[in-house]
């Protein structure tokens, strides 16, 4: 059974024994990634993501789960097994607008932040739907009509959309995180997500001078820069940190309970493709959204048409999609777009995912949401992800 940060006594005592602390140097490995996930906010730059003065309700009617299990790869899974297996710190079921099932790990409570990693892009591009709704932001606008100075560089011809579907030309290979002679573990190392090296550029010139490999709109690869690029996009679009326009667009909006936070970089550049902070419930809340095409407590936050977009199959994505190494993980016709893995348009199944185990799970066949939080000790494990997978959708179809 993997143990807690409580377990492990990670940052604990005054001072900690210096085996146990965690620091920025290796805040994303294991063990300490226990710790860490959890405690963004006193090892990173942040920036508060307020919430709003109405909280959506959440109603619990919690079922006892223990007994629940599933067939994966020939052999019966439990999902306390399949929690204490991968990792997960938070996972919250919630069908037909109430909770069904909630879980913690020792340490991790309901007023608790976890960093979200990837699931990241999927908060990121609803707020895009929201100021596209409002006349405030254009898809088909490329980089350099909102950022001027990138002008003339790689971002020429560049569109919001192709930022959302991960279609841009950019050469940023985020095949092996762990890779550390790649280009873009070099890019995170500069946008503030490592140490950084002396003569390490802001991340504001890295954008500025990247390069592209391809032509833009061609295949599906998945770049976290471009949702950072997203971002800043956004920024200079509406004159706004991001934190705070986050939060007067969706996060206040939406009736989150708890305060988010967004991760910040050098020169208080927003880490928008991974920053985002948020507890379980709210994560849920988030979800909850998306099921309700974009309502939520009477209370219309994102234009349902934008949220319709997901439920629509574009052949053009599927094919976009279909040459990429992440395919294979998704039933026939699947595809990227607004920054959400869609497994299945027509059913209305679609997740955001995020490296370590992060996840939402928005399943419209059975009215369920799905929110789990977890802090696996490398960024990708194959085995976790089928494993991980494979409870939410059992959990879905049958819980």
């Amino acid at each position: 059974m993997p143990e807690s940060w409580l377990d492990l006594g990670l940052m604990s005592g005054s001072p900690p024994p210096p085996a146990k602390v965690v620091t920025w140097s290796n805040w994303d490995k294991a063990p300490y990634q226990r710790w860490s996930f959890l405690h963004t906010r006193e090892l990173a730059p942040t920036a508060r993501v307020a919430r709003g003065t109405t909280v959506s309700p959440l109603p619990r009617r919690e079922r006892d789960l223990s007994g629940f299990s599933f067939r994966h790869r020939g052999r019966e899974h439990t999902i306390g097994e399949t929690m204490e297996r991968t990792f997960v710190d938070g996972l919250m079921i919630v069908r037909d607008g109430v909770v069904v099932f909630e879980h913690y790990v020792d340490g991790m409570t309901t007023s608790m932040s976890h960093i979200t990693q990837s699931v990241s892009k999927s908060l990121a591009a609803t707020l895009t739907g929201v100021l596209v709704g409002s006349g405030r932001f254009t898809l088909d606008a490329t980089v350099p009509d909102y950022i001027e100075e990138l002008r003339g560089t790689c971002w020429e011809g560049c569109s919001m959309q192709h930022l959302l579907d991960m279609r841009s030309g950019t050469a940023f290979d985020e095949s092996d995180y762990e890779d550390e002679t790649s280009e873009s573990h070099r890019g995170f190392r500069i946008l503030g997500w490592l140490p950084r090296l002396p003569d390490d550029p802001t991340p504001h010139d890295y954008i500025s001078n990247m390069r592209n490999d391809t032509a833009h709109g061609g295949n599906f690869e998945y770049r976290s820069i471009l949702t950072d690029v997203l971002g800043w996009c956004m920024e200079r679009a509406t004159g706004q940190r991001l934190a705070s326009l986050f939060s007067d667009e969706v996060w206040a909006p939406m009736g989150a309970a708890h305060d988010a936070d967004l991760m910040l970089g050098p020169a208080g550049f927003p880490l928008t493709s991974g920053g985002f902070c948020v507890t379980l419930e709210d994560l849920a809340r988030f979800g909850l959204m998306h099921l309700q095409a974009g309502e939520i407590d009477g209370r219309q936050v994102v234009p349902a048409e934008w949220i319709q977009r997901l439920r629509v199959k574009d052949e053009a994505l599927v094919d976009a999609f279909s040459a990429s190494p992440e395919a294979g993980d998704f039933p026939a016709g699947a595809f990227y777009h607004d920054q959400w893995w869609v497994r299945d348009a027509q059913a209305g199944v679609y997740a955001g995912y995020g490296i370590n185990g992060q996840q939402v799970m928005v399943h419209h066949p059975s009215r369920t949401v799905v929110a789990r939080l977890s802090s696996w000790p490398r960024p990708w494990v194959d085995e976790y992800a089928e494993l991980s997978d494979a409870l939410v959708l059992a959990l879905c179809e049958r819980s």
